[in-house]
């Protein structure tokens, strides 16, 4: 059935029973909002630190890596390792967020600049932000589970066929030397390019998979709350690492075995015979349209600085039982997925060598391996693997769910409805839990690319950034400006380049917004590898052929043999520069899909040459746009304008300076006498006659800071280290 085992359905069916058994469990111990939201705080470290690596991994990231890897060689791990270097700041941003002590990251923007109506916007914003969070994870389940239920090419119908062919002639084109390509061939390819031809049907319905997860993860979160959805992330971290670390042994093995190496560590070094050399550079690689030195350094910026404005990071820290708790689980639940990630950018690496001939579209990378290297062991491991996809998909949604749940209940729908009782506010949670699950169903439809997705999830919450940091740290920061620095920031990045093209649909069309990167030929010295010399041989071979008819327009290529050193020319594709996603055919008219960038458009009316820059730099630019802007929106405005009531604000402070407690009652009378008198607090300032709320830190900020950048440098030791083992 669907193109799988009795075995492999049985292993299905019994993970999912396995999981409703525990949301069903954990149901009968919810008896308020704290314990459905945050599980009562009472979580340890264990516990904590798979419920961060669960909510931080979903089937984005083993896919998405391995997605840019098969695409851009070695430096396409950055796609998820860029998050490394933010990494260590967690450990001193996650004790901030448990001494919050609120339900919602909404109640701090309510109770920092008192305004219910602010809540409201963030937890509406917020949500949809989530949304497309949990839609990559919907969206690199399916293409797996999709590239592991394949129709032969007998099954497909005859528009299936035509298109399949459409693909394996975009395969062949592109396996060549540009350079060794007539240019009718030239031309052939930019247009297969801009049609993106499938060459994979499966026999499962990805929107009837994408709604059966939905449905099973209703039934456990919405009935078990925070509680079943942290002890199914213990359950689907295990799973997770499991799938990360079972198919590349097996890539590696049939490596060795196929292309005659001694054992299977001898895959390391066929890899680099054989594989061109600019798969294995980490920087500046030719083939890297996406992840340039300059552009990691930007997203990592933007990373470390709006990943703590996500609702979802304060519900996995307001779950712990006290500071440590929060930040012992959060940093090493962290790291976890970030040494995994070597794993995923590995087998991405062994694809190319095993699948680059015959796969087109790079997301199906993984579901095609995983069916080629375990299903003929029937051994169920194929299905244990869509058991382990679905889980780690689970676990984010589980989390995320819960969180906007949370979001729209307290500071969307109590403020309308208030006065009721515990139940009824807990059953508006679920039912809103609802909501945001169908919701991230809706756009997991919208998008292409699974890397579109990520890119808007990287920048999405710098709408929220300016006023959760200096909301945080610094007291001049008022309402008016927090306001006009998301207000402005939303519609000028988001909403107003969605709507616009929408209202007046000659947008998508309009020349000088079709713009594109003109990308200049690349030029590498490389020495060369067996699949060099065999790509050269045939390039060769089809000269030959080509000058028989007198049809060749450059000089005959010469031979190359193993070693030797040689010039290859590299032309990326072009990139829509204006619009979010690539330009798209509309007859034999191009036109703009997704959202404007507005900021891009500014600087080409103030005669900046785009067309000019590499993909990666425009990027880079318009990324670090968004995030100074709000910036400086709110302390130019903030600055202008009066400040805000000073006794509010105290309070807010004098909490913000009082570490929490792991018992509950030890901590509201430690809090109490901190309120009764602020100026004991002040001692951990930094600078404590100045505006600025900088906390000086203890043993325990300062060991466990230097020990998470220490980890960081050896995670990075060990990406470099891996990459050039075998070379």
């Amino acid at each position: 059935m669907f193109g799988l085992s009795f075995l492999d359905l049985a292993v299905i069916i019994g993970y999912f029973s396995v999981t409703i058994g525990i949301g069903i469990w954990a149901m009968r111990r919810i008896k308020n909002e704290e314990d459905y939201l945050l599980g009562g705080r009472r979580f340890g470290k264990l516990i904590q630190t798979f419920a961060s690596f669960g909510q931080a991994t979903s089937t984005t990231e083993p896919v998405g890596v391995v997605t840019t890897t098969f695409k851009n060689g070695a430096a396409g791990i950055w796609s998820s390792l860029l998050m490394l270097f933010s990494t260590p700041i967690y450990w001193i941003t996650s004790p901030w967020q448990r001494r919050l002590r609120v339900l919602t990251m909404a109640d701090f923007y309510e109770e920092r600049f008192g305004s219910k109506t602010m809540a409201t916007v963030y937890a509406l914003v917020g949500t949809v932000g989530m949304m497309a969070v949990l839609s990559v994870g919907f969206a690199a389940m399916t293409k797996t589970i999709v590239a592991m239920t394949p129709k032969s090419f007998q099954e497909l119908t005859v528009e299936e066929q035509a298109e399949y062919q459409l693909g394996d002639e975009l395969n062949t084109l592109e396996s060549r030397d540009f350079d060794l390509l007539s240019n009718a061939e030239k031309a052939r390819l930019a247009e297969l390019r801009q049609i993106k031809p499938r060459q994979l049907f499966s026999h499962v319905n990805e929107n009837m998979l994408i709604w059966i997860v939905c449905f099973i993860v209703l039934i456990y979160a919405i009935a078990g709350g925070l509680e079943a959805a942290f002890y199914t992330d213990m359950l689907q971290g295990n799973f997770i690492i499991l799938l990360s670390i079972l198919v590349l042994p097996f890539a590696w093995v049939k490596i060795a075995s196929d292309f005659g190496g001694d054992g299977m560590f001898s895959a390391f070094e066929i890899l680099h015979d054989r594989l061109p050399q600019a798969f294995f550079e980490v920087f500046g690689s030719p083939t890297l349209i996406d992840f340039t030195w300059y552009y990691i350094i930007a997203i990592s910026a933007v990373a470390g600085i709006t990943v703590v404005t996500q609702p979802n990071q304060l519900v996995t820290n307001g779950a712990a039982k006290d500071e440590f708790s929060a930040r012992f689980g959060f940093v090493t639940g962290t790291f976890t997925k970030r040494i995994l990630t070597l794993l995923w950018g590995m087998l991405g690496l062994a694809s190319i060598l095993l699948y680059g001939s015959s796969i087109q579209n790079s997301d199906l990378v993984w579901g095609h391996a995983t069916r080629d290297l375990l299903g003929g062991l029937n051994l169920g491991l194929v299905g244990l693997i869509i058991a382990c996809m679905m889980a780690a998909l689970m676990s984010t949604a589980d989390c995320l769910m819960l969180t906007c749940s949370g979001l729209l209940m307290n500071n969307f729908y109590r403020p309308f409805f208030a006065n009721r009782s515990e139940q009824h506010y807990v059953n508006a949670g679920r039912f809103f839990g609802g909501v945001f699950l169908v919701g991230a169903v809706v756009i997991t439809t919208q998008f292409d690319d699974i890397l579109q997705i990520l890119k808007l999830i990287w920048e999405f919450f710098v709408i929220f950034a300016a006023a959760f940091w200096l909301g945080l740290k610094w007291r001049r920061a008022n309402r008016v400006g927090a306001w006009a620095s998301i207000l402005s920031t939303l519609c000028i990045f988001y909403l107003l380049p969605l709507l616009l093209p929408l209202i007046f649909s000659g947008l998508r069309s309009a020349p000088e917004l079709l713009k594109q990167t003109n990308p200049a030929p690349l030029v590498r010295m490389y020495t060369a590898h067996e699949m060099d010399v065999r790509t050269r041989d045939q390039g060769i071979a089809r000269w030959d052929a080509r000058e028989l008819q007198g049809l060749n327009e450059s000089p005959r290529p010469e031979k190359l043999e193993v070693g030797q050193t040689f010039e290859k020319t590299f032309v990326l594709p072009s990139k829509s520069i204006f619009w979010s996603k690539d330009l798209k055919k509309d007859g034999d008219q191009l036109v703009g899909s997704g959202y404007l960038y507005f900021e891009l458009i500014f600087l080409e009316k103030m005669g900046f040459h785009l067309t000019a820059n590499p993909y990666a730099l425009n990027e880079t630019i318009r990324i670090m746009i968004r995030l100074f802007f709000p910036f400086i929106v709110l302390i130019i405005v903030s600055l202008l304008t009066r400040p805000d009531e000073s006794k509010d604000l105290e309070r807010f402070f004098v909490k913000m300076r009082t570490r929490t407690l792991g018992d509950r009652e030890q901590d509201a009378a430690q809090l109490q006498k901190a309120y009764e008198n602020p100026e004991s607090t002040k001692s951990m300032l930094l600078f404590p006659n100045t505006s600025l709320e900088i906390y000086r830190w203890n043993k325990q900020d300062f060991l466990g800071f230097m020990v998470a950048v220490g980890v960081m440098f050896v995670v990075l030791a060990m990406f470099f280290g891996l990459v050039s083992l075998g070379s």
